[in-house]
């Protein structure tokens, strides 16, 4: 791809991590709701998986994904909270090669809107792995919702204009460019 944005849509490759300790695929409406929100979109699912609220499990499947050719996305939804058990931003911060700090400073924004104040302890994040995006959002299904439809939902589209992120993931080969 030669420009920042494309007159074609281009379907993505996309795994999704429920991260929790006690949701199960009967009980996952996060998960399924990113899973039925990137298919009607046009994206194809690469993967979906549960894991305890563990810094090393969550590493494990993240890092596994990451050095998959065939996944470009990682949507990861749970453990940015406050609680003792959250770790989502700690296990996987580290193997970001870019963070992409817009990212969460817009889902907050957006998040203020629906829930005031109590943004401020949503640690949602993104960063750029080994060409792979890694988005990691709460848990909740509306926290999913907000984060799909006011960010990814656009981001994820070749055809979204100024920029977007297909050029920064693995089958791509040029940058955004500047707004001009």
């Amino acid at each position: 791809m030669s420009a920042h944005a494309s007159k074609e849509f281009v379907p993505l490759n996309i795994a999704v991590l429920t991260v929790s300790d006690t949701r199960n695929e009967q009980t996952d409406t996060s998960g399924q709701y990113l899973v039925e929100a990137l298919g009607a979109a046009g994206h194809q699912l690469a993967d979906k998986r549960i894991t305890p609220d563990d810094i090393y499990q969550m590493r494990a499947v993240v890092s596994a994904w990451i050095a998959d050719p065939k996944v470009q996305v990682v949507l990861v939804t749970g453990g940015t909270g406050f609680t003792d058990r959250d770790s989502t931003p700690e296990a996987l911060a580290p193997l970001f090669d870019k963070t992409v700090d817009g990212f969460g400073e817009l889902f907050r924004q957006i998040s203020l809107a629906d829930i005031g104040s109590s943004t401020v302890q949503s640690r949602a994040l993104a960063g750029l792995a080994n060409r792979t995006l890694v988005c990691c959002v709460p848990g909740s299904t509306g926290a999913c919702r907000t984060a799909w439809e006011g960010i990814l939902l656009e981001q994820l589209d070749a055809r979204h204009k100024p920029c977007n992120f297909i050029p920064h993931v693995r089958f791509a080969s040029a940058p955004c460019e500047s707004r001009g």
